[in-house]
């Protein structure tokens, strides 16, 4: 099969990750990396990468592209990828605002464009919607995230405004992950908390969710917090944040249980009525090879491209889901109530 030429959008710190993956890919040719920064532009010459200042001179055969732009600049880019005719990958979130992603959904139709949650493409991940089939009907699942972000970690100005807290900044991935185990999400009631940093944005929030399936959720963010639970943790994908190896996520059905990533179950241990008199059998966890899920991602999205079928890359009506139920938590811890699903309003950006 022939590689795919591909650019990447955006020369930062996840634009970079794209770079290595697409370089490291045999499904994809990386053309060149679009940065409108003079001097960027001149430090990844260095690097002896070629970068263009414009889509528009992205090499003629460029054909698809990975946007890894700031989140005010998603909608555009993703207009000018549709533009060329191109397919194209947007880093989470899809946009800024719910109307914005409608009107991208409008423009896009039925092309190859998706949204960049990443964690699905893990095997674990995977797996984990085969294994939820042997624990019955799904009563509910309980999140903990908490990973305390280094104090020099909020120097950066934007990171202490409003839109910068915890929830805009890291649950739309555990939405977004919810959504492909479990379910649609209907509603969402989010409380906030500032009080362990201090600042105007929130460093801890509790969420609660209703599935559209009937389940229960709960999810606890917090980057105050020190704890081994996180996604980050359990799954040591990202070398930046310490391993732990701890589930972080339970999944709780009428015949058993299950806790993720690493697929430990607990089930029936005889014939008869599963009930608190009986004690559940445990099942081992399931070993999974360590992959990097950017690279599983841009090569399940060279398939696409060429013609092949998936039902793990994030879509973008995915994509606008997990946007709309971040937004939703945001717009419930402002004002104290249930938020549900087709209730955000269309310009509303979580600040």
């Amino acid at each position: 099969m022939a590689r795919l030429p591909l650019c990447v959008i955006g020369g930062g710190s996840i634009g970079m990750r794209h770079v290595e993956v697409a370089q490291t890919s045999d499904k994809v040719d990386l053309t060149c990396i679009v940065e409108p920064s003079d001097a960027r532009r001149a430090e990844l010459a260095q690097m002896g990468l070629t970068a263009v200042a414009t889509i528009e001179d992205a090499p003629a055969a460029t054909c698809a592209a990975i946007s890894a732009t700031p989140t005010q600049l998603h909608h555009d880019s993703a207009l000018q990828i549709l533009d060329r005719g191109w397919a194209g990958i947007i880093e989470k979130p899809l946009t800024a605002t719910v109307g914005e992603a409608k009107a991208l959904a409008e423009v896009a139709g039925d092309k190859p464009l998706f949204c960049g949650h990443h964690r699905r493409c893990h095997p674990f991940s995977i797996a984990a919607r085969e294994a939820l089939r042997q624990i019955g009907d799904l009563i509910g699942v309980q999140t903990l995230w908490s990973l305390r972000k280094h104090d020099t970690y909020y120097d950066t100005p934007w990171r202490t405004q409003p839109g910068a807290g915890v929830l805009m900044t890291n649950v739309s991935h555990e939405l977004d992950l919810l959504r492909f185990l479990i379910g649609e999400i209907d509603e969402v009631s989010a409380l906030t908390s500032n009080a362990r940093r201090g600042m105007v944005i929130e460093d801890t929030a509790a969420l609660s969710l209703r599935f559209g399936n009937g389940a229960l959720g709960s999810v606890l963010m917090s980057d105050a917090g020190a704890s081994p639970w996180a996604f980050e943790a359990a799954s040591a994908e990202n070398p930046a944040i310490a391993a732990s190896g701890e589930d972080y996520l339970r999944i709780i059905g009428t015949q058993g249980a299950l806790a993720f990533p690493s697929l430990t179950r607990w089930g029936r241990s005889d014939g008869g009525e599963i009930e608190w008199s009986k004690p559940l059998t445990r099942h081992a966890p399931q070993a999974f090879d360590k992959i990097d899920p950017l690279l599983a991602q841009i090569d399940r999205f060279a398939d696409v491209v060429a013609g092949g079928q998936d039902d793990i890359l994030c879509t973008l009506a995915d994509g606008a889901a997990a946007l709309e139920l971040t937004l939703a938590a945001v717009l419930s811890g402002r004002d104290g109530h249930p938020v549900k699903r087709g209730d955000v309003p269309d310009d509303f950006r979580g600040a």
